[in-house]
């Protein structure tokens, strides 16, 4: 029996060609279009085509990420529906990645690729990704393994995966970890099973959330300019294991006695954070004002959770938690 698989475009480099006018790619192919540069789909599966935006990915908001999230359930409610794949620009991909593997309450695969080259480029790779993508969410070996992101025929959770090269093709992995698999013609081999998965389902998120990334001699100037502001919550991207300079520490104290919840992540690019140290401005030192450790979460990650968790807990308590769960 053919399977039923629906494609939700959004755009990105996947969706471009080269407009000699602009000088550089801009948005040009339609998502039917799109799916019809993969010719072997059409013995394959039944494609939906449902074209939510054809924009590039850094203009992809936390809020389109969560409509997203709702248009997929909606469409996965069909039970002649084996998976989704959404394409999307690789800028952003992570993210909406992590966000739709945060909101999305079906079960049923969910998988995002992409392009590193435009649609009129030398050797692009859009249609090879897509037809990864569809062999991913219709292998029984994906039940389970939550939202993924399929690029260059490797598998990857979406809370792992991150973007490491600017333009080359194999640019996404999952720094220490690996992926969770790969895409070959003929099967799906799975070589590990994600870790369990975390859901905050909530109708809305915070978007008044700022993400600062910590530099040796950094002051507490954009920490005073965020309190000012009012904002709802901060992420920072500290040192190591959470580690920030002296003039940080105040400015994240400053932030916390205004009640503004601060979360600590790292800048590298793999580990957590956690209170090895502790002296003043280490992730031991800021403890006691309240701060919450982000754990293996990046910046930009913590980011969308603290926004999904601003409006899921109802306390202090409950918003630390959806950050300790492991």
């Amino acid at each position: 029996m053919v399977k039923k698989v629906i494609a939700i475009t959004t755009g990105g480099t996947i969706a471009m060609k080269y407009d000699k006018a602009a000088g550089g790619l801009i948005p040009a192919v339609s998502g039917e279009d799109l799916l019809e540069a993969v010719p072997p789909l059409k013995d394959m599966v039944q494609i939906e085509v449902v074209e939510y935006s054809n924009v590039p990915s850094g203009h992809i908001t936390p809020r389109m990420m969560l409509e997203l999230a709702k248009l997929i359930d909606i469409k996965a409610s069909d039970r002649d529906v084996a998976g989704i794949i959404v394409t999307h620009g690789t800028d952003t991909i992570e993210e909406t990645a992590y966000m739709l593997d945060l909101s999305a309450h079906t079960k049923k695969p969910i998988c995002l690729t992409g392009a590193m080259r435009g649609a009129s480029d030398m050797s692009w790779d859009g249609p090879g990704n897509i037809l990864a993508a569809v062999r991913t969410v219709i292998s029984p070996a994906m039940i389970g393994q939550g939202v993924t992101v399929v690029l260059n025929n490797q598998i990857h959770a979406a809370s792992e995966v991150t973007k490491t090269h600017s333009v080359n093709t194999d640019t996404f992995a999952s720094p220490w970890w690996g992926p969770l698999g790969y895409v070959y013609d003929d099967c799906v081999v799975v070589k590990r099973h994600r870790a369990k998965q975390q859901k905050i389902y909530t109708d809305s998120l915070e978007e008044d959330v700022y993400l600062l990334k910590v530099t040796a001699g950094m002051d507490g100037f954009l920490f005073d300019c965020l309190v000012k502001k009012g904002v709802k919550g901060i992420v920072v991207e500290g040192f190591g294991c959470g580690n920030v300079p002296p003039a940080v520490k105040r400015g994240i104290e400053l932030a916390r006695r205004h009640d503004i919840p601060v979360v600590m992540a790292t800048r590298v690019t793999a580990g957590r954070v956690a209170p090895v140290y502790s002296y003043e401005g280490s992730a031991g030192s800021l403890i006691p004002a309240g701060v919450i450790l982000a754990g293996e979460s990046s910046g930009q990650k913590a980011r969308l959770k603290l926004m999904l968790a601003l409006k899921a807990a109802e306390n202090d308590t409950e918003l630390r938690a959806y950050f300790e769960e492991r």
